[in-house]
């Protein structure tokens, strides 16, 4: 009975030894650690969390934007803004910036056609303004002129006369009239113009004057046949909406393509509107080839790009 006492206090001590190894054994467990680390990021962000959403967001006026501000009234209004003008664009700001997150919460800003059309326009300003930036040689400009004559072509210019034969008035026997009235010119160089063909609003003689102005005001087709005409010599009938007309041309200077050194300005600004171009279809297909476009045909078959 003497040896009872120190068996059950052997037993205890042998339990208490079990236990802590079997905590140390858990403890060790990989599970543990991330079951512990979970509670840990989950307490935090309890009370993080808690506080972040009693905290109202921050809006910060800053010193440059402020300026700005003072500089957009100046140049509009020729002076500086006063103390309490400047406080109420400011307030306005604040105003418009708050206005501006709660439509963005609401999402009001999806699916409307004047925002997407103004954030497009935006990416292509950053285009332009990358392909201003860029500044061409002359050998570029001289390339590209010789690559693009016909933008910077100036347009042949014709002077002449005219006898206008009206439609209505000679009906089907207008032709013959105007064959018999160039014969007379041809025949008899001092005849007077102006005592032949019908009277009209068109001027008898137009001074040099380009092929395209020509044309907007006669027709194209007239101008063609303007311009095959020999100068100095009565030549037609030519048609037009006003009628037939018998033509001399007293003068023709013909287009041409200007050097570099006349044009090298416009030369420059069309080199930077193609880089610009270029700099965009080459950026828009980057962005491309991110997305798998799918268009619904109206009976609801899909059909790529």
């Amino acid at each position: 009975m003497a040896d009872e006492p120190a068996a059950g206090s052997s037993r205890q001590s042998s339990g208490k030894r079990e236990r802590a190894v079997l905590v140390k054994r858990v403890l060790k467990e990989p599970l543990v650690h991330f079951l512990l680390l979970a509670l840990l990021i989950f307490a935090g962000y309890g009370l993080l969390g808690a506080d972040a959403e009693d905290a109202p967001d921050s809006i910060v006026i800053t010193v440059p934007k402020i300026e700005q501000i003072a500089t957009v009234f100046t140049k509009t209004w020729q002076r500086p803004p006063t103390a309490e003008e400047l406080k109420g664009l400011i307030d306005d700001q604040v105003k418009e910036e708050i206005l501006v997150r709660q439509a963005l919460e609401l999402k009001l800003d999806k699916d409307d056609t004047v925002i997407r059309r103004r954030l497009r326009q935006k990416i292509e300003f950053l285009n332009a303004a990358d392909a201003e930036a860029l500044t061409a040689t002359d050998a570029e400009l001289d390339a590209f002129l010789k690559a693009n004559p016909a933008v910077f072509e100036i347009d042949p210019m014709l002077s002449f006369q005219q006898i206008v034969l009206d439609g209505q008035r000679h009906g089907e026997a207008i032709e013959q009239n105007a064959a018999a009235i160039l014969e007379v010119l041809l025949s008899q160089p001092a005849a007077d113009p102006a005592s032949l063909g019908d009277a009209s609003l068109l001027p008898p003689e137009l001074p040099l004057t380009s092929k395209t102005s020509i044309g907007k005001t006669f027709g194209a087709d007239f101008a063609e046949e303007l311009d095959k005409i020999p100068v100095g010599r009565w030549a037609g009938p030519v048609k037009s909406a006003f009628g037939l007309h018998l033509i001399r041309v007293t003068e023709r200077v013909p287009g041409h393509v200007p050097a570099l050194n006349e044009i090298r300005d416009a030369v420059a600004r069309e080199w930077t509107n193609a880089k610009r171009k270029e700099l965009e279809d080459q950026r828009f297909a980057v962005l491309l080839k991110r997305y798998v476009v799918r268009i619904e045909s109206p009976t609801g078959a899909g059909a790529g790009p």
